[in-house]
């Protein structure tokens, strides 16, 4: 589970060695560079087809976290203000190259998480203080391909041990959102903010969702997707 777990895509900058090999309709194969800690680009992740280095097609900012579509698309998640969840979709194809100067330096002066000069092919976005347990969800048409998606995001708290972030599954071929505040991850327990949940994926023997995050080891979630089960380092 920890090798699975290893494989799995988190969050520019941190996890973008994991980030999805892609591949658009028409053939051309892509890569992803890290532009470092320091300098004008710092922080910045970019995309380009193989072997273009200077000419970035995709820029993605701090908390991106990108997942393949099929048919030559890429997805983007990442959180959006205080309370909101975006989720977009690219033709790979119809991403436009870019020079490297319209970037210096945006990631220290925007809130905007993705530079493209194109728009999204699919773009939609919904509240991270949903209701607990399974919801309806407007999804674009674009995205109905996809089975499942799995989302972790903060959520407002008025007392200590109430939970700090929540997970959301999405169903986009169904229109739905399981809605799973975790019950174990509090500020009670964890220093939230140092501390976070990364990134996510399913067990493919139980079907459990199996994670890790920023000072928090793996782990295995209860039946319910609520409790930890079971830690697994």
């Amino acid at each position: 589970m920890q090798e699975i777990i290893s494989k799995t895509t988190g969050p520019a900058p941190w996890y973008w060695k994991s980030f999805p090999v892609v591949k658009s309709a028409s053939g051309k194969e892509y890569e992803w560079v890290h532009h470092g800690e320091d300098g004008q680009l710092a922080h910045l992740v970019t995309l380009h087809e193989a072997g273009k280095r200077n000419d970035p097609l995709l820029a993605l900012n701090i908390y991106c976290t990108p997942f393949a579509i099929g048919e030559g698309r890429l997805g983007i998640w990442c959180p959006e203000g205080r309370n909101m969840i975006r989720v977009v979709a690219f033709e790979l194809d119809g991403l436009k190259p870019f020079v490297f100067e319209e970037i210096v330096g945006w990631f220290k002066q925007s809130t905007e998480r993705i530079f493209a000069k194109v728009e999204p092919s699919a773009d939609f976005e919904f509240s991270a203080e949903l209701n607990e347990g399974m919801q309806e969800l407007s999804v674009p048409e674009l995205l109905r391909d996809l089975k499942e998606i799995s989302i972790v995001a903060r959520r407002g708290t008025t007392d200590d041990a109430d939970p700090a972030c929540a997970i959301f599954v999405l169903y986009p071929h169904a229109g739905l959102v399981e809605v799973l505040p975790q019950r174990w991850f509090n500020r009670k327990e964890f220093d939230v903010g140092r501390q976070w949940i990364t990134r996510l994926t399913r067990d493919p023997v139980s079907h459990r969702i199996i994670g890790d995050g920023v000072k928090i080891p793996a782990f295995r979630l209860s039946e319910n997707g609520r409790e930890v089960d079971g830690w697994l380092e």
